[in-house]
């Protein structure tokens, strides 16, 4: 095998220009997920806090049913599929988006299932004697799970959820199947349009392995001073 460290200079444009779309993929599908999944697990964490036991109302099963239907759904599909699903059967409904934004929400969404189970951990890992404290202080709803619960419950589960951006960082080569230009992208095409695969590919390697083990270092060390 010979390497030619011009085919990796020649290369090098292009894998920035490709960084920076798994870069915008990875910060955008991330913030989709974190948010969705925090609507998901409000949904469904709820009916089973201490609060709630007591509470008669009847609209819990009619939120909670369908939206454990949908996540169950998502989570067991892979997310090839979905990228697939929404990238060419949503245009024959004139439901038409950018590959990169199609690439997106589907990242987003796909994950958003598992850091669902993560909130909802941390949510039900809150010590019942803090509903119970602000159940005594008459705390509103509102001001009970913003000021009270959630600050608690998100504490126990950032390093989790670090954990899903990385797999997250490690699944952005699939939107290369729906022509977004990824790192991947960028070394696939570079290579068919040079001949040369051994360089790019090499360098997009080494390049997920400097973004994703200093990351998860990173994590590491956060969940050792966040369980202090």
């Amino acid at each position: 095998m010979n390497w030619d460290w011009s085919a990796v200079g020649d290369f090098m444009p292009h894998f920035w220009d490709g960084l920076l779309v798994t870069l915008q993929a990875l910060a955008l599908g991330s913030l989709i997920s974190f948010a969705l999944g925090l609507v998901w697990a409000l949904l469904i964490a709820t009916p089973t806090l201490p609060h709630a036991r007591t509470d008669s109302r009847g609209w819990y099963p009619l939120v909670r049913w369908p939206v454990e239907v949908v996540t169950e759904f998502i989570r067991n599909t892979p997310l090839l599929v979905q990228l697939f699903f929404l990238f060419y059967v949503l245009p024959e409904w004139n439901i038409t988006f950018s590959a990169l934004t199609t690439g997106v929400v589907a990242i987003g969404l796909h994950y958003s299932t598992y850091t669902m189970q993560v909130y909802r951990a941390g949510i039900e890992a809150v010590p019942a004697g803090q509903w119970e404290a602000a159940t005594a202080l008459s705390l509103p709803v509102g001001r009970t799970w913003t000021a009270v619960i959630l600050p608690q419950a998100i504490r126990r589960v950032v390093p989790a959820l670090g954990n899903y951006v990385i797999s997250m960082l490690k699944d952005t080569p699939m939107l290369m199947v729906i022509t977004v230009l990824d790192m991947l992208g960028e070394a696939r095409l570079f290579s068919q349009q040079h001949f040369q695969f051994t360089e790019p590919l090499t360098v997009i390697g080494v390049a997920f392995i400097l973004i994703s083990y200093p990351a998860s270092l990173l994590l590491r060390a956060l969940e050792r001073r966040l369980v202090r």
